[in-house]
């Protein structure tokens, strides 16, 4: 999967948005001011970094051991919640979109309950 079909994927869920926080370089999908989604280059690598639960994070850095990470550039507090993958690696592209996907739920699931009620109503008015 290319950076681009997984921004693309990453930007059809309700609410997503680009900002460039980093830098041109880096490519950050947000939803309400948080981040689920980096995607950058790592050492000529197309890579991408998602928020996870720590378990989900531990599971797939198991399961893919050569890459997924912890997320590179978190300290290392921070690291067990985000994983970095390499796009070019031996993650099949359903399991990327598994994790976008999970990235997203986590992320939301940790708004306050006010803004996860106003992207809920944004979602039934745009449907």
């Amino acid at each position: 999967m290319t950076q681009e079909e997984l921004l693309s994927y990453c930007m059809d869920k309700k609410g997503a948005y680009t900002d460039l926080p980093f830098g041109i370089d880096c490519t950050v999908v947000k939803v309400r001011g948080r981040i689920f989604a980096q995607l950058f280059m790592l050492h000529g690598v197309p890579c991408v970094t998602f928020n996870c639960e720590r378990m989900t994070g531990e599971f797939y850095r198991k399961l893919y051991p050569d890459d997924v990470k912890r997320g590179w550039h978190c300290p290392p507090v921070q690291q067990p919640y985000f994983n970095t993958i390499s796009l070019v690696g031996a993650v099949p592209d359903d399991e990327l979109l598994r994790m976008a996907d999970h990235s997203y739920s986590y992320v939301v699931s940790k708004l306050s309950k006010k803004l996860q009620r106003e992207l809920a109503e944004d979602s039934a008015a745009e449907n």
